[in-house]
């Protein structure tokens, strides 16, 4: 175990919406270290986004965050030679987390020539309550919800 917790490195705001979670996003969107790449497929994704909708394309990606995140989860946990898969409310920062890693694990699985096309339609379809990482989310409750008869497990 761990004598204490690790300490969470303080985290820039991006320069055009002032946001500390559009950096937070961006980083996990990189690969190789290739940030400012990153940060140019997030705001062309944006503009996409405004020009499908014709609305903030800043908001809806906030809604759209909002609507994959989840609630619930469930954790295995071993009692009596049995393991259970316990339903336990997650925690803000890691409900972020998710939502962030699933909206970027699903853009890239869909279809599309670019990057930044293919997480704008991933981020209009979860802001209309459609989409693969919206589905994940109702999965992941689903579950929880199937084995709400072992929440009394929890620790």
């Amino acid at each position: 175990m761990r004598k204490s917790q690790a300490k969470k490195l303080p985290i820039s705001p991006d320069y055009k919406y002032k946001d500390k979670l559009v950096t937070r996003f961006v980083n996990n969107l990189m690969w190789d270290g290739k940030k400012s790449i990153s940060f140019g497929i997030f705001y062309d994704a944006i503009g996409r986004v405004s020009k499908i909708t014709s609305e903030d394309g800043y908001e809806i990606w906030k809604k759209a965050l909002n609507n994959v995140s989840p609630n619930v989860e469930v954790r295995s946990r071993r009692i009596g030679g049995a393991t259970f898969q316990i339903p336990t409310e997650v925690r803000p920062d890691r409900k972020t987390s998710l939502a962030i890693k699933w909206l970027i694990r699903y853009s890239r699985e869909r279809n599309g020539k670019s990057m930044a096309e293919k997480l704008a339609n991933e981020i209009v379809a979860a802001s209309k309550g459609e989409g693969a990482a919206f589905k994940k989310r109702e999965d992941t409750h689903r579950m929880a919800e199937a084995n709400k008869a072992f929440s009394h497990f929890r620790v």
